[in-house]
């Protein structure tokens, strides 16, 4: 009985011909009950009268330029539990796999795999009894050489015919950054990284220029996508301004990051369209501590810093003797603060609206530690999916607006007198509500690119998996 069973590695290379995917790495995993393919621009149809679904794979890892377009009959729609206990509902096809000399029908779910090591996850439904797998040895079935896996893949090669795009940003590692390089190209655009802090200026009134390190001039662009980090605003929105100059394109303009980055300034703007935010004050003076206390309320409230950002910056003073301990300590450090209302129902939860282009394209509830009462991911927060009332979704777009930011992250908190906004983000991160949501956010922001510039492109192609 063993003799007639393969054995697998904890990693090999299958094909799925009747995909027409010549070869793919697999990661072989018996842990996981279901078997998941790297899935992209899913779209039900019908044909023939069936149930169809098409799809696009990028079957090599970190290979955004090779793709393949697929479609297979429709099975199921499954609720499926990933490793990390998010549960998505996906697509099911059937088709035939190959491994080795061996060949057989298998389910596949269809799934978005950009943050995982492998496009393909072969799981223990699909391998039964037909498999013994040993987590120490890899390949053994063979490996394609890097010349036969070029040949295999020779006409799938995806022609740039698209914009010259600039992403102006600090990190390329950043999970933001990756994504929007990424869907820039897998959209058929020329995308290059500029570095904020390698990047200069020549100011002159016929030739306005950006340089960068080494002399190379930064012209030719059509469109630049500022991801700009808060300690670096003066300079990032200095640079915007000089693209702005050179008639490129800025997804959000150099006006609006700094507005939105004025935390005061912004929730006056806010006020004026006649957006609700929590009852905030503002004071120059420690002198008048007392009055700003009982102009929110009294204790518990919230300080803020100015600058703040990622909730670091952010206190929360359960009484008026720490209120005042915490805002004259950082008068006395000549930090520009805002007091303000401490919604004690919200229960250390907030939403988190993703605006693009005057429309919201996800949402999600971030809900903080226990103990802690700031909600944000990079402070250990997690993120689930929620479906905003028509009124937040109306107060984030007002939001948006307001700021005059065609990309925006508006924060929500939802309060016994309705939902309040709380801050609207100018370079809101895509790791924790593209996770969450399986959305492709970063190719909603190339479509408001694309439709700035009237280029036909399908606006649908950018949701990895349809929900119902």
């Amino acid at each position: 009985m063993l003799q007639s069973k393969i054995i697998l590695g904890s990693e090999e290379w299958c094909s799925f011909p009747e995909l027409g995917i010549p070869t793919i790495k697999a990661r072989v995993d018996s842990g996981a009950k279901t078997s998941a393919l790297h899935a992209i621009n899913i779209a039900p149809f019908k044909k023939e009268g069936q149930n169809w679904v098409k799809f696009d794979i990028n079957p090599i890892q970190n290979n955004v330029k090779t793709i393949l377009h697929c479609e297979a009959p429709l099975v199921d729609k499954r609720v499926v539990k990933s490793s990390s206990g998010f549960r998505e509902e996906r697509y099911v096809i059937q088709t035939s796999l190959e491994i080795g000399e061996s060949k057989w029908v298998i389910e596949l779910t269809l799934t978005n795999r950009d943050s995982m090591g492998f496009r393909m996850l072969l799981g223990r439904e699909a391998m039964s009894g037909r498999v013994l797998v040993d987590p120490e040895q890899q390949y053994l079935l063979g490996q394609p050489t890097s010349d036969s896996l070029k040949e295999a893949y020779k006409n799938s090669e995806k022609a740039s015919s698209g914009l010259r795009i600039g992403l102006l940003a600090s990190n390329p590692e950043l999970y933001s950054n990756k994504r929007i390089m990424e869907s820039g190209e897998m959209r058929g655009h020329e995308m290059h990284f500029l570095n904020i802090k390698e990047c200069y200026m020549k100011m002159d009134a016929k030739t306005p220029e950006i340089h960068y390190r080494g002399g190379l001039i930064l012209n030719q662009f059509d469109a630049v996508i500022p991801r700009i980090r808060p300690s670096i605003t003066f300079y990032g929105c200095a640079l915007t301004r000089q693209f702005e100059a050179m008639n490129v394109f800025c997804l959000n303009s150099s006006t609006a990051i700094t507005q939105s980055r004025d935390k005061l300034f912004s929730l006056q703007l806010l006020l004026q369209s006649g957006i609700e935010i929590p009852t905030t004050g503002f004071a120059n003076s420690p002198l008048d501590t007392d009055d700003l206390i009982k102009m929110v309320g009294g204790s518990p409230l919230i300080v803020k810093l100015l600058e703040g950002t990622q909730g670091k910056g952010v206190v929360l003073a359960e009484t008026k003797k720490a209120a005042e301990s915490v805002i004259n300590a950082f008068k006395s450090l000549n930090a520009n603060i805002l007091v303000q209302e401490f919604i004690k129902e919200a229960d250390g939860k907030d939403l988190r609206l993703f605006v693009i282009d005057g429309k919201v394209v996800a949402a999600i509830q971030r809900e903080a530690l226990p103990g802690e009462f700031r909600a944000n991911i990079h402070l250990g927060g997690t993120a689930s999916v929620i479906k905003p009332t028509p009124e937040e979704k109306k107060i984030a777009i007002r939001a948006a607006k307001a700021m005059d930011l065609k990309v925006a992250g508006v924060d929500i908190i939802r309060s016994s007198k309705g939902p309040l906004l709380l801050e609207v983000n100018s370079s809101p991160g895509l790791e924790g509500i593209e996770s969450a949501t399986n959305k492709d956010i970063a190719g909603e922001m190339f479509i408001a690119i694309e439709k700035h510039f009237k280029l036909d492109n399908n606006p649908k192609n950018n949701v990895l998996s349809s929900k119902s």
